[in-house]
């Protein structure tokens, strides 16, 4: 399947801190508790400390064990699309046939420019970030306003995961509008990190709406094309071309091209001009991309084909369940395997390079691992220390002091004496 070749980066990318962190704290916890018993009587050696290939697997295998089942967890539904394609109308409409198939959806507006939504939505990023003050307060035009005010939403996002946590069992889709300007959304920052955070812990698809009244011309199609394909390869998640306004042209047209090259081959060379030549050398290259896509038609304003929309997305959840969480459960044991590879690397580098003389030197010194109670202590000592250390500098300050005092009275009596003779 075409994803299941893609979601090895952003896989290996998101577990890379979550990984590292629950295998350091294990492995913190085994090498303080073996070293402060042996520390005494034991003579210094690296193999003692040494993380194991079984403590890497049981951590592996423990997190995997831990793992919240995904299966129970509600869809996230992503929705992007140029500008006009119908994409806040599309979700009104999706939103209202959640609601009469019961349960309802968990809907985010992520749009802080939108003069008001025509869906009753859970969270509101305008709630939290007003979009004109932070234009004035910055300085900055509509699209430098809005990156801005996704940024400022993404420091808080962490929050709206815990909401979603607490209602997983309450819905079964999660649905977010994104900003009109999808270049926003798609290349930023706070995109990235809102996509990948839902991502990771949920399972997510991305809805991507194209306007079928726009992308008539198989020059326009191309670019819709070009513009799903780059999505697809950066969020590399399950996706979905959700062509809209079939109530206005039908999208049989697109979906054709989409599926047989030498159709929209024939319509491209119905058209003549530079543009025509590129697109043709775009699709040469793109059809193996989006040929294999789910697509459908839909309609926003009659709710045509919703039924079939939510049939490839079921299809893309499972998807995600049996490609997207085996890889990274897969790549999280390989990162906890390299991590334990790694430091054991590092402490034979160090056993190496110590001699036996220093390793006795290293054993009768004071540098051990210390409980809390004896860091406490030794805090409480250095704060003693720090005490003394600033009452010498205050009495060295005071000598130089009074020495400066002298010197320029002594210079003072010697100018006098010299007028005076």
């Amino acid at each position: 399947m075409l994803h299941q070749s893609m979601v090895t980066a952003m896989c290996c990318k998101r577990i890379s801190c979550s990984a590292s962190c629950k295998y350091s704290a294990n492995s913190a916890r085994a090498m303080d508790a073996k070293l402060e018993s042996s520390a005494s009587t034991e003579p210094f050696t690296t193999e003692a400390s040494l993380p194991t290939t079984q403590q890497a697997d049981a951590n592996s295998a423990a997190s995997t064990e831990s793992e919240p089942d995904f299966s129970k967890k509600p869809t996230c539904l992503i929705f992007l699309g140029m500008a006009g394609s119908g994409k806040t109308t599309l979700v009104q409409k999706i939103t209202a046939y959640l609601y009469e198939k019961k349960p309802p959806p968990y809907v985010i507006n992520m749009d802080p420019a939108c003069g008001e939504v025509p869906y009753p939505a859970n969270v509101d990023i305008r709630d939290t970030v007003k979009y004109k003050d932070v234009m004035k307060q910055y300085g900055l035009g509509p699209n430098g306003g809005i990156v801005t005010s996704l940024n400022l939403f993404a420091t808080q996002f962490d929050q709206l995961l815990g909401l979603l946590e607490k209602r997983q069992e309450q819905h079964e889709y999660v649905i977010i509008d994104t900003p009109g300007q999808i270049e926003v959304f798609t290349w930023s920052a706070s995109g990235s990190i809102i996509t990948e955070a839902l991502a990771a812990g949920f399972p997510t698809v991305v809805v991507y709406v194209m306007d079928s009244v726009r992308s008539v011309s198989p020059v326009t199609f191309m670019s819709n094309m070009l513009y799903a394909c780059s999505i697809l390869y950066k969020t590399r998640l399950p996706f979905i071309v959700a062509i809209n306004k079939t109530d206005v042209v039908d999208s049989g047209y697109a979906e054709q091209w989409m599926r047989d090259f030498e159709t929209f081959d024939e319509a491209l060379r119905a058209e003549s001009s530079y543009a025509t030549n590129l697109t043709y050398s775009l699709s040469l290259v793109l059809d193996e991309f989006y040929g294999s896509l789910r697509c459908t038609g839909v309609s926003a304003a009659t709710g045509a084909n919703v039924d079939r929309l939510f049939e490839l997305v079921s299809e893309a959840r499972t998807e995600y369940l049996t490609d997207y969480r085996a890889e990274y459960r897969r790549l999280r044991r390989a990162r906890d395997q390299a991590e334990c590879d790694r430091q054991r690397g590092q402490l034979s580098r160090l056993d190496g390079d110590l001699e036996p003389a220093d390793r006795e030197r290293l054993v009768e010194s004071d540098v051990s691992l210390r409980t809390a109670a004896q860091a406490d202590d030794d805090d409480g000592q250095q704060t003693v220390s720090d005490d003394e250390d600033v009452k010498e500098q205050e009495s060295f300050e005071n000598f130089l002091q009074r020495q400066k005092e002298r010197q320029t009275a002594k210079e003072v009596k010697q100018t006098v004496n010299l007028s005076k003779s």
